[in-house]
């Protein structure tokens, strides 16, 4: 138990020594959430005005799902560090070593998870700041709730890009499929805008397979009180997500062993 302890341990703290070290990844990250804020989020807000229980501000609603956006995004891209690893060698001996199949995925989860949530948790402070997200609507327990989902989510989507790059060994084909995976997954989560009746029956039934549309939808219930679903059955779906896809990941390293 020590052992996978330490394992995970020192895969979380290597990966966030090359985020700290990397200031223009660090800027890249932070930086994309707050300009679709400022520009998609203002520029869009005069053509939405959503109601429940009153007005609720496009600001407002689209807060959520740029905190949700920039999860997915740090999180998938992930795996174009494990497909460097591969490449350097470091990969081989991390699989080598006498540790659990279990201990490296949950590692670079660990490390890709903080370093998405730390960045995610800017947009958080800069929309609480702006009153966008109106103080009087948070609550200790929401925001619990809040921290909740984006760890699941991150785990669910960097899950999701250690899946892709344990089938895919060169970069450029990692990116072409991500960017391909990316769009519909952001786009068909209500992330800016609400699904429900905005979409052809086939595109909603879309969006009832994407594990970010539950995320967000959660994140939405916990920071502004407006969801689809009930925050139980986003929750249970997100959870169902994260253990469906790190058991695939887990599954797909242990094939990676001896290569």
């Amino acid at each position: 138990m020590t052992g996978t302890i330490d394992a995970v341990y020192t895969i979380w703290l290597r990966e966030m020594k090359r985020f700290l070290k990397s200031k223009s990844r660090m800027v890249g990250s932070g930086g994309q959430p707050l300009i679709w804020l400022a520009i998609v989020g203002v520029g869009l807000g005069a053509a939405f005005a959503l109601k429940v229980n009153g007005s609720v501000p496009y600001l407002t609603f689209v807060s959520p799902g740029l905190i949700g956006m920039t999860i997915l995004f740090s999180s998938i891209f992930a795996g174009v560090s494990v497909i460097w690893d591969r490449q350097f060698g470091f990969l081989k001996e991390i699989l080598v070593a006498p540790v659990s199949r279990l201990s490296i995925v949950l590692g670079k989860i660990a490390g890709s998870s903080t370093i998405a949530v730390m960045t995610a948790l800017l947009i958080l402070v800069v929309v609480i700041v702006f009153g966008i997200v109106p103080i009087a609507s948070l609550s200790v327990l929401g925001i619990i709730e809040l921290l909740i989902f984006m760890l699941l989510t991150s785990a669910t989507f960097v899950a999701m890009g250690l899946i892709i790059a344990a089938l895919i060994n060169n970069i450029e084909s990692f990116q072409v499929l991500i960017n391909f995976l990316v769009m519909p997954l952001f786009f068909l989560s209500g992330a800016l805008f609400p699904i429900s009746g905005a979409l052809p029956i086939w595109l909603d039934a879309l969006s009832h397979i994407d594990p970010l549309f539950y995320a967000i939808d959660g994140m939405r219930a916990s920071l502004i009180h407006f969801s689809t679903y009930p925050l139980i059955v986003d929750m249970a779906v997100t959870i169902i997500c994260a253990v469906i896809f790190i058991t695939i990941a887990t599954a797909l390293f242990s094939r990676i062993e001896g290569k």
